[in-house]
């Protein structure tokens, strides 16, 4: 029935309808909070096509709280198949009851065992300026960047208990002159990168306008059926006792807010604030780009902690980042602030540093006392707070990569198209299937950190070019993610593209200029692998599966005392040109003895014989041996 201001009310299955129409077969049911009215969806050829997000997102103002009208509540639509908002903050309704009790109980168990350090972290987190507190991921690179960009807190540790008032970030009295909260001053000798960061923090990035169209009370208000229970009672600080067993940390009880209805918990704004600044300081320095991934997570996994939210306020706030991020980054009006502060940023670091753009890398990574040092132990922690909760479900639908995504990896992987920053994106999300991340465009499916290792599958033929003269990640970079699909690989341009997945894609490998760096048993798939020019360079014992045909170019490898296999194994045959070229080094700390003979090259079939057979040895030389299936070399002294 139509009101008297031109919208109609929608019965919650009469909304279903509604939006499968209005934001397509694809786009996930958002079910409006009830206290919010829909347009009436006259006019069908718009109703059918809503903006991408990348177009729209500046939509999201206050003044704007349904899914027609702002483009980030329609992308946190995932959440309304779990919670229906009522017509007041504590009157909504779990529609998926078991994914909200297994996020209040998650809450409670983490807040419960919480430790005192565990809650004075949370507090930092609270309190600091979030932008200021990720650069804590730029690891040997965080100090440099304080001072150049004058970034400074006033909040440098907690309280040990209950603050005797409510505590705010300032700038220090003893600061220099010119210093800022957050990521520093416009005018220091970072100030592009600053500006960047609040550009993508700017006036369209609150999470307040999804926080009122959903309504979803914070963890310490609610009990585990979601029901919000106030007890009639009140604290030692005058504030409502609420019947939940997640725990506020006590630092932390004087930073609650006391109207509820402007203090919904999803999306997380910290949370949300944390990963806009990580990306934007990853756009500027993507030598740190998934450390600064790994620390947005484990930051907004301290409000979980510290009891102020729960999973999903914490999966909603990620989500809102990487869209705004993303469409922040790829507008137009934004393009030559971005580039600048790339180049203001290499251009300080690698001068602080006494570096290149080729070696900056190395120093921001040189730090044994970098807490994300390990990588390996950055994808365990990121891997379960990508998901939380949440179970998978249904089956695999295929992700279409939102428009404009691409640019969150244009200076992490620079030398690769926008079409193929898509794929690897597409190639390295996750799964389709879990009920919060499958919202409009899909934005909480992209892995960042696993779109940081290159490719996830090959499903069509891949050519990548890397330019050494370029520097950085154009003259060199490293996949090291489990590379499946039916296409293949070549490898162009001057530069070193280096590979160390369990790799299963199945359309062959060609090398044809620069480097190309086994450093895994099956880095090269499992299919042919063909060398007609430049190097392939196989760090260890590494698997052909199928034909390895060496028309020119290089075959690098190194020997060692202690090899138990062939620098190659060949599952067919093995054909060597006349241009082809073995080039042997040895193992400084494990040399081979003179006079010991050391397999190079297994194979069922071996034709042809390389060119010439090298050795960086003074005093040493290798003798090939060839049979008919395979090469071995003799080293002999010179």
């Amino acid at each position: 029935m139509p009101s008297t201001d031109g919208h109609r009310v929608i019965s919650p299955v009469d909304r279903r309808g509604f939006l499968r129409t209005s934001l397509g077969g694809a786009a996930a049911l958002v079910a409006a909070p009830t206290l919010i009215t829909w347009p009436a969806a006259a006019d069908a050829k718009a109703a059918t096509a809503p903006l991408p997000f990348a177009d729209d997102y500046k939509t999201n103002v206050l003044a704007n709280l349904t899914p027609e009208t702002n483009a980030v509540v329609r992308i946190l639509g995932g959440m309304a198949q779990v919670w229906k908002t009522g017509a007041a903050w504590n009157t909504g309704t779990p529609l998926r009851p078991d994914v909200l009790r297994a996020n209040m109980r998650y809450c409670a168990r983490l807040t419960a065992a919480r430790t005192e350090a565990q809650a004075k972290e949370a507090f930092l987190y609270d309190r600091q300026h979030q932008s200021y507190a990720m650069i804590g991921g730029l690891g040997p690179l965080a100090g440099l960047y304080k001072a150049g960009a004058k970034a400074v807190t006033s909040i440098t540790s907690a309280p040990d208990t209950t603050p005797p008032a409510k505590i705010d970030d300032s700038v220090p009295a003893d600061a220099p002159a010119g210093s800022a909260l957050g990521a520093g001053s416009h005018t220091s000798d970072l100030g592009q990168v600053a500006k960047l960061v609040d550009t993508l923090r700017g006036p369209y990035a609150s999470g307040n306008p999804g926080k009122y169209a959903f309504q979803y009370p914070r963890p310490w208000r609610m009990n585990e059926d979601s029901e919000v229970v106030d007890t009639g009672r009140t604290d030692a600080l005058g504030y409502p006792v609420y019947a939940s067993e997640v725990k506020v940390a006590p630092q932390l009880l004087r930073q609650r807010s006391a109207s509820p209805v402007d203090d919904g918990g999803f999306p997380s704004g910290h949370t949300n604030a944390f990963h806009l600044a990580a990306l934007a300081y990853a756009y500027a320095v993507p030598e740190r780009f998934q450390e600064l991934v790994t620390r947005a997570l484990e930051l907004s996994h301290t409000r979980i902690m510290s009891g102020m939210h729960s999973t999903v306020d914490v999966m909603g706030g990620r989500i809102m980042a990487t869209a705004l991020a993303a469409a922040t980054l790829a507008d137009p009006a934004n393009a030559e602030l971005k580039a600048a502060a790339r180049a203001q940023a290499l251009a300080y670091f690698t001068q602080r540093t006494g570096t290149t753009a080729d070696t900056l890398f190395a120093y921001a990574h040189s730090d044994a006392g970098d807490p994300y040092a390990d990588r390996e132990a950055n994808a365990r922690a990121v891997e379960p707070r990508l998901t939380y909760v949440l179970r998978r479900e249904g089956g695999d639908e295929p992700l279409t990569v939102p428009k404009g995504a691409e640019a969150l990896l244009e200076t992490r992987l620079p030398y690769l198209s926008a079409a193929q920053r898509r794929e690897v994106l597409r190639t390295t999300a996750l799964p389709a299937g879990y009920v919060l991340l499958d919202g409009f465009e899909q934005w909480g499916r992209l892995n960042l950190f696993a779109a940081a290792d290159g490719y996830g599958a090959f499903d069509s033929d891949v050519t990548v070019t890397l330019d050494a003269a370029a520097g950085g990640f154009h003259a060199a970079d490293a996949w090291r993610n489990d590379i499946d699909g039916r296409g293949s690989l070549t490898k162009r341009g001057t530069g070193t593209l280096t590979l160390s997945g369990d790799n299963r894609y199945r359309g062959g490998t060609v090398v044809e200029d620069g480097v190309l760096v086994a450093a895994s048993a099956r880095a090269l798939g499992r299919d042919d692998v063909r060398v007609a020019g430049g190097t392939l360079r196989v760090a260890g014992p590494t698997q052909v599966h199928g034909v390895f045909a060496q028309e020119a170019g290089t075959l690098e490898s190194t020997l060692r005392a202690d090899a138990r296999q062939a620098a190659l194994t060949v599952t067919r045959r093995v054909v060597l040109g006349e241009d082809s070229v073995l080039s042997l080094h040895v193992d400084a700390e494990h040399a081979p003895a003179v006079g010991s003979t050391l397999r190079v090259i297994d194979a069922p079939a071996l034709r042809g014989r390389f060119a010439r057979v090298e050795l960086n040895s003074e005093t040493l030389r290798a003798v090939p041996l060839y049979t008919a299936d395979g090469l071995s070399v003799r080293v002999v002294k010179r």
